[in-house]
């Protein structure tokens, strides 16, 4: 079959690898109808976070039809319709059971300090071969499978495999109530979704930080109040619009790939290779280790910095953009200073879906409105380029497995 495989920085291919088979009882194939690209996958292209061994199949969301079910699993029919949660979870240690399914004692086969279990990701994740490919295996389907109803279509479904539970869990980090006045930093398909759900929590006013024209008219669609942070200091502008306060919530969608406010060191150096320079622009504090890679530093990245100086004293900052592990930068002085709460983590998506099925199946929200992009799988490397550059209408890019045929 055909997937979008990994096989080193700045180098993506499609080939042709063997399908996946049963391995548990408690395991399910489902023949992917609709996979995405996500910030998150660009993040091990661009190799700010490392450990993704070549040969992993990329990608983290799926939507796709059950084609072959372990003993174990009770709950689904072969020809169920389902969409894919992008973290793995067993769904009965005790932390699943509390809902905090990112946070599995079992999913991840390194132990239970591990960390969150997901598909496409670096070794220490599993790892689990990703779903930008015609057929995936589905550990714990049982609780890893989401049926969906028949009037929820592909697109639709697709954007609930990951970024609107992500974006839906922002907000809740946040703690958002009626009347809350909101920052998003970050208006990629994940900021749109806290944009989204911010309303759903009944946001009084919600101000959308980013600078790429077309994410910005999406937020203003929405109804929130644009800043763009290459005319104007965002900082400067939320506290003069708030009457001096700031902000109640903030949200930093975006993490440590983007939104950096100059370029690293390494940007313009023409010894060092385009893909290393690239990592370079996009964190500005860089240096080179003894190997000569250049690696992100120890200063905050600047979304977390804005953030923390546009909320308002006791306010409520909420971190989902992805952080490498080694990161260990923080503004905490400032952060304690204004005596705030701070949350943060990798979405619980299973906890989310099912509500977010229901909001989506009664039609009080289209997901599909984020996306912009609906390419075949044959066009997958071509759509990863686009993506990372940020090309005009390339905000949320979807990928057709079907179509290799």
């Amino acid at each position: 079959m055909k997937a979008v495989v990994f096989h080193g920085i700045g180098d993506i291919r499609l080939d042709d690898v063997p399908e996946p088979v049963i391995e548990q009882d408690t395991d399910a194939i489902v023949r992917l109808t609709a996979s995405a690209i996500c910030g998150t996958d660009l993040h091990f292209v661009r190799g700010t976070m490392e450990g993704l061994a070549p040969g992993t199949v990329l990608g983290h969301e799926g939507v796709g039809v059950v084609e072959a079910l372990g003993d174990g699993v009770r709950n689904l029919s072969v020809g169920d319709r389902v969409v894919i949660p992008s973290t793995i979870a067993c769904g009965y240690c005790s932390y699943c059971r509390a809902g905090y399914y990112a946070q599995c004692d079992n999913a991840n086969p390194h132990g239970k300090q591990a960390g969150t279990a997901f598909y496409g990701g670096p070794e220490q994740t599993g790892p689990f071969q990703g779903l930008q490919a015609e057929k995936a295996r589905v550990p714990f389907a049982h609780v890893n499978l989401v049926k969906l109803p028949d009037n929820i279509s592909d697109e639709q479904a697709i954007m609930l495999s990951d970024i609107f539970p992500t974006g839906y869990f922002g907000a809740d980090l946040a703690s958002i109530h009626p009347g809350h006045t909101v920052a998003v930093f970050g208006c990629g398909p994940v900021g749109q979704f806290v944009i989204a759900s911010a309303k759903l929590m009944g946001a009084g006013r919600i101000f959308a930080v980013d600078a790429v024209a077309d994410r910005l008219d999406m937020a203003r669609a929405q109804g929130a109040e644009v800043v763009n942070f290459d005319a104007e200091d965002p900082v400067q502008t939320i506290v003069e619009l708030t009457g001096g306060i700031g902000v109640d919530r903030a949200i930093d969608a975006v993490g440590v790939d983007a939104m950096h406010a100059h370029h690293g060191p390494a940007a313009q150096d023409p010894s060092i290779p385009e893909s290393e320079q690239e990592a370079a622009r996009l964190a500005p504090h860089a240096h080179p280790t003894e190997q000569g890679n250049w690696v992100p530093g120890d200063a905050p990245a600047q979304a977390l910095d804005w953030a923390i100086r546009a909320l308002a004293k006791a306010g409520t900052l909420s971190i989902i953009g992805v952080y490498p592990p080694t990161d260990r930068s923080f503004p905490i002085g400032a952060a304690m200073n204004k005596n705030l709460t701070v949350r943060m983590g990798n979405c619980n998506h299973r906890a989310y879906i099912p509500r977010l099925v229901e909001l989506v199946r009664t039609g009080a929200v289209d997901p599909a409105a984020i996306l912009t992009r609906r390419e075949p799988m044959t066009s997958a490397i071509e759509a990863y380029q686009a993506f990372d550059q940020r090309q005009p209408g390339w905000i949320k890019v979807e990928l057709q497995p079907g179509s290799v045929h």
